[in-house]
């Protein structure tokens, strides 16, 4: 059995094979689509493992290297390297469903996600429920005979919500026993990486995870992976050989260049994030910080008890009283914070947030407008001096609003 290396020396050796790389540091990119063979019978001895270079659709030993180190990180057996996020969510759930089924989804999830269950899904005979977040083992009255997928994102894609993975993944397994036939568990583990947590050491069979963000970490490629055992990879790599999906020889490259610096990345970031948090709890224009590792904040107690660290997102929720017209004078002004979808890179942004529209929980009602912040590798205290102006702008809450 392999011994299993410390993270910081996966991150750095994971994946590097000098044979492939003629000695190089790192595997550079592999622009191929043909390939070449010495003989028919060599030309006809299909890979069914796709572990040999045959046709750059299917896999090059760039993309070998990537899904070999990130499996690693994970402690997964098998990953499945593809062009985005949503690519990854795609083909994990893809290719476990078919026409009559039903899937449970986290209305905490990525909106596109949720919106491609329903749509695109939905469209092939697929029905898509969401359960609240804060769903424990009361998640198995949900269960139906048909139901084979059930859909983690933890914390919450906007209003990190930590999930219960323990009560979780026991009441699916129970019922996967009581029905008679497997119920698949898939997590986004995008915020946390494999660095803070693993969820298949919790259970979870399946985790997608949008190597945009952290795994590329410099805002300049769109990547995705899927982390899962050797049984679960036929069927998962098979759909995303029938729909097309593979991610690109530059963005392997740069994901694989990303991955060797991500705890370094990650440790800097999460201590300013930390830092912020803290701050931001103590101002009077906020009247909730959503960032599990603050102490005190909503799901802490969860992500003490699973998560091994943290990163760099977060939600701030504001008094009531701001109106649209105050939050763009506070956004506008930013100096370091950039605004921008996506996150994970070295730059700082703030843009608005908002409440899942599948949402059935409300634990902001009555509050202000949400913001999501993402902390940089920028000095900390010259962030805090950008969000104090900001907040400045942000003039006083409107005359007959509660601001308590």
């Amino acid at each position: 059995m392999k011994k299993q290396r410390q993270v910081d020396t996966t991150l750095t050796h994971a994946g590097r094979d000098t044979r492939v790389s003629q000695g190089a540091v790192n595997v550079p990119p592999f622009r191929a689509s043909t390939v070449l063979f010495d003989t028919t019978g060599i030309l006809k001895a299909w890979d069914t493992s796709f572990r040999e270079f045959r046709y750059g659709r299917l896999g090059t030993p760039g993309s070998l290297a990537l899904e070999d180190a990130y499996a690693e990180l994970e402690g997964a057996e098998r990953a499945i390297a593809v062009s985005c996020g949503m690519s990854a969510i795609n083909i994990s759930l893809s290719a476990f469903v078919s026409a009559g089924d039903h899937i449970l989804v986290t209305a905490g999830a990525y909106d596109p996600c949720i919106s491609f269950c329903r749509s695109y899904l939905g469209k092939f005979g697929v029905e898509t429920e969401t359960y609240s977040p804060d769903t424990g083992d009361e998640i198995a009255a949900l269960i139906r005979p048909n139901t084979r997928v059930v859909y983690l994102e933890s914390p919450s894609s906007m209003t990190f919500e930590v999930q219960d993975l323990a009560s979780i993944v026991a009441a699916v397994k129970k019922r996967s026993a009581e029905l008679g036939h497997r119920i698949v568990t898939i997590l986004d583990n995008t915020w946390a990486t494999p660095l803070n947590l693993r969820p298949l050491d919790h259970g979870i069979d399946i985790v997608v995870q949008a190597a945009t963000k952290y795994i590329v970490g410099h805002a300049d490629a769109m990547l995705g992976i899927v982390a899962c055992s050797e049984a679960d990879f036929p069927a998962i790599k098979r759909t995303a050989v029938q729909q097309g999906v593979n991610a690109g020889s530059e963005e392997i490259y740069l994901g694989l260049r990303g991955l060797r610096t991500l705890s370094v990345r990650l440790e800097r970031q999460f201590a300013s994030a930390l830092k912020i948090a803290g701050w931001l709890r103590r101002r009077p224009e906020v009247a909730e910080v959503l960032f599990p590792p603050l102490p005190g904040a909503p799901g802490h107690d969860l992500w003490q008890r699973d998560f091994i660290g943290g990163s760099s997102l977060m939600g701030i929720v504001l008094r009531a009283g701001y109106d649209q017209q105050s939050v763009s004078a506070m956004l506008n002004g930013m100096q370091l914070f950039g605004m921008g979808f996506s996150w994970g890179g070295y730059e700082s942004l703030l843009i608005g947030g908002h409440q899942q529209h599948e949402r059935t929980t409300g634990v902001f009602a009555g509050h202000g407008p949400m913001l999501r912040l993402y902390a940089g590798l920028e000095d900390a205290d010259e962030l805090l001096a950008d969000l104090e102006s900001g907040l400045l702008r942000l003039g006083r809450p409107a005359a007959g609003t509660r601001t308590g």
